[in-house]
C-alpha cells in the first residue's frame, strides 16, 4: 500500500521538508525533554527539532519519547505550550491520515462547523487518503467520518461531501464521447438548477476520474464559451458552489488551489489561523513547495514575506520553518 504522503510524489509537485539525514531519534528525544522539562519552555530547540524531521521521523521521535521518560510526547507538547504556537508543534506529531481526521472532527465538533476545512480536506484527497482518513477518525474518536457529517452538515452540501467521502473516484479512464456528453448535463445543471440537476453535477464532479474530467472541463468550455467555476459561481452560492467550485480547482491544479486558499486565509479573513496551520502541514512532504511557486507568480509577494508580515514570535518562527523560504523570500 502506498503511504499516505507519497501519493503526489510522481506529479512533480515538491514538499518544503524531507527526512533529516543523521537521523537519531534517542539524541532528538532527549533534546526535546530538556526543552519542555527545564525552568522555561525552550521554544527555539523545539521549533529546530519538529520543523527538521519528516514526520515519520516524528513518530519515531515519539516512541523514543515515551521509552525514555515513560510520558507522551503530544501531551508534554499540549501541557507546556499555548495558543497557535502548540497547534503547530502538536499538529506536527499526527500521521497525516490521523491529523485529517484531527482537523475533521474538530470542524464538526467545535462550537458551529467549520464548513472551510470540510472543503479543503474532502475536495482535495485522493481515494486512499479518504480510506486511511476514516481508518483514522473511527480509532482516534469511536465515530463514523460518514455519519458526523450527515449529522452536522445539510442539503446538497450534505450530499457532496457524503459522496466524496466514500473514496470511490474513478481511476485513470477518459472517455472523449462520454465527456462531451457529461459537459452537456453540467452546463444543464447550471442552467435549470433543479434538485435533480444539482444531484447529477455533483455525482459527476465525486465520481469521474481526474484524467475524464479534464476532458469534462475542455468540451464545457467548447459548449458554453465559459469557464466552469466561473459557471459554477454564477448558478449556485453557499458552501455547496465553494465546494463544487473547490473539486473542480483541485482536479486542475492542486497547488494552486491550496495557494489561493492560504492568500484568502493571510490577507481576507484577518489571519485565519486554523487554515494556515492545517495547510502548512498537510501538504509540508506533498507539494508545500509547489504551493510556495504558484503563490508567488499569482500573488507578486512569496508566502514567507506574508506570514512574516501577519505572525508573530515563536508562532511565526515555527510557521517559516515549515515554509522553508529561500533567499529572495525574506
Amino acid at each position: 500500500m502506498k503511504s499516505y504522503s507519497s501519493l503526489y510524489c510522481g506529479g512533480g509537485y515538491r514538499g518544503t521538508i524531507f527526512p533529516a539525514p543523521n537521523f537519531n531519534p534517542v539524541i532528538d528525544a532527549q533534546m526535546l525533554g530538556g526543552a519542555l522539562q527545564g525552568i522555561s519552555c525552550e521554544k527555539d530547540m523545539l521549533i529546530d527539532i519538529l520543523t527538521q524531521r519528516c514526520n515519520a521521523q516524528r513518530l519515531m521521535i515519539a516512541e523514543a519519547y515515551r521509552n525514555m521518560y515513560g510520558r507522551d510526547l503530544i501531551m508534554d507538547l499540549k501541557e507546556n505550550l499555548s495558543e497557535h504556537f502548540k497547534e503547530v508543534m502538536v499538529g506536527l506529531m499526527y500521521p497525516p491520515a490521523s491529523y485529517d481526521a484531527h482537523e475533521l472532527w474538530h470542524a464538526m465538533k467545535g462550537a458551529g462547523t467549520e464548513e472551510n476545512c470540510l472543503i479543503d480536506i474532502l475536495a482535495s484527497r485522493s481515494n486512499m487518503e479518504i480510506f486511511q482518513m476514516k481508518e483514522a477518525y473511527s480509532m482516534q474518536y469511536n465515530s463514523d467520518l460518514q455519519q458526523d457529517i450527515y449529522s452536522e452538515t445539510s442539503g446538497h452540501f450534505r450530499d457532496t461531501l457524503m459522496n466524496l467521502a466514500q473514496g470511490i473516484r474513478e481511476d485513470g479512464y477518459a472517455d472523449p464521447a462520454m465527456a462531451a456528453q457529461d459537459a452537456t448535463v453540467l452546463w444543464d445543471a447550471c442552467q435549470q438548477k433543479t434538485g435533480e440537476h444539482k444531484n447529477m453535477l455533483q455525482m459527476i464532479l465525486c465520481n469521474k476520474s481526474y484524467q475524464q474530467l479534464w476532458m469534462i472541463f475542455q468540451e464545457f468550455q467548447n459548449i458554453a464559451g465559459q469557464d466552469l467555476v466561473n459557471a459554477i459561481n454564477e448558478c449556485y452560492d453557499g458552501y455547496f458552489q465553494e465546494l463544487l467550485a473547490a473539486i473542480v480547482l483541485c482536479v486542475r491544479d492542486k497547488p494552486s488551489y491550496f495557494a489561493y486558499r492560504l492568500y484568502n486565509a493571510i490577507h481576507e479573513f484577518g489571519f485565519h489561523n486554523k487554515t494556515i496551520i492545517r495547510i502548512l502541514i498537510a501538504r509540508s512532504e506533498i507539494d508545500l513547495l509547489t504551493i510556495r511557486q504558484r503563490y508567488k507568480e499569482r500573488y507578486g509577494k512569496s508566502l514567507f514575506h506574508d506570514l512574516k508580515h501577519f505572525a508573530s514570535g515563536h508562532y511565526e518562527k515555527a510557521l517559516l520553518a515549515i515554509c522553508a523560504g529561500d533567499a529572495e523570500d525574506y
